[in-house]
């Protein structure tokens, strides 16, 4: 039983996917300038396709079967971006992009901190008798 039911659950894995995304772009930028660094990128929607077309659905009818289930930790991975290069140095940390994306992912983890408070206020209403 979930106390709080999913929807903090999820902003939890949310603002953990956005904190990740936030530290590799953070990375990317701090490098743009190393010889033959190589921009990495945080993926989810490869991921989640790849769970959606999945179209085999399976049931252990005993503890000692091999689970089915797929063994990733989080629904996001990071993953380095090799098809590219932009600078003469082998390096392909394009910082327009970078920091085009930092600012988008910083009002995404902020959209989701002032929803997880949202929740929290309306829990703490509720706690509190609705005064």
């Amino acid at each position: 039983m979930d106390l709080f039911g999913g929807t903090i659950n999820t902003l939890q894995q949310s603002l953990n996917y956005a904190s990740v995304k936030n530290q590799t772009i953070s990375s990317n930028i701090a490098n743009a300038e190393t010889p033959d660094y190589k921009a990495k990128d945080v993926v989810f929607k490869d991921i989640l396709n790849k769970e959606l077309t999945s179209s085999i659905t399976a049931k252990r009818t005993n503890s000692r079967h091999l689970p089915f289930e797929n063994d990733v930790q989080s629904a996001y991975q990071v993953v380095t971006r090799n098809d590219t290069t932009y600078n003469h140095n082998g390096n392909n940390v394009d910082i327009d992009k970078e920091m085009s994306e930092l600012a988008q992912n910083q009002i995404y983890y902020q959209s989701l901190v002032e929803r997880l408070n949202g929740k929290f206020n309306s829990l703490q209403t509720v706690i509190k008798g609705g005064r």
